[in-house]
């Protein structure tokens, strides 16, 4: 059974850091294509970063790039993002997704993502 379980979210104030962390179990890691999207309340699931197989590869959204950063650990079988100088737009419900069959290295969309965690939330106050 693949399972994928994020952690690492929180309330914290503008400016801070987290680490989210996505573990996987169930599946060869290293065979899969990791992704970041978060969902606010009433609003589509939108990506945030993307990391290839090998780690060798990533992808950020707009939003992010230069304060998040993906990461993987394949054998520990773990994916992280460090987002840092956090912003109130930021908060959300952060999910990761795995795919194993995507071509694009660093897939964007939704979609493209077979399995995905229950997520972890993040609150940015002012």
């Amino acid at each position: 059974q693949v399972q994928l379980v994020e952690s690492g979210g929180g309330l914290v104030q503008s400016g801070a850091s987290l680490r989210l962390s996505c573990t996987a179990s169930g599946l060869a890691f290293g065979n899969y294509v990791i992704g970041w999207f978060r969902q606010a309340p009433g609003t589509e699931r939108d990506f945030v970063a993307s990391i290839s197989r090998s780690g060798k590869n990533v992808y950020y959204s707009e939003d992010v790039k230069g304060r998040f950063t993906i990461s993987r650990d394949n054998a520990k079988m773990t994916a992280f993002l460090q987002m840092d100088n956090l912003k109130p737009e930021d908060t959300a419900v952060y999910y990761c997704g795995a795919d194993e069959k995507s071509v694009n290295r660093t897939p964007r969309t939704a979609r493209v993502y077979e399995y995905w965690g229950r997520g972890t939330g993040v609150t940015v106050s002012t």
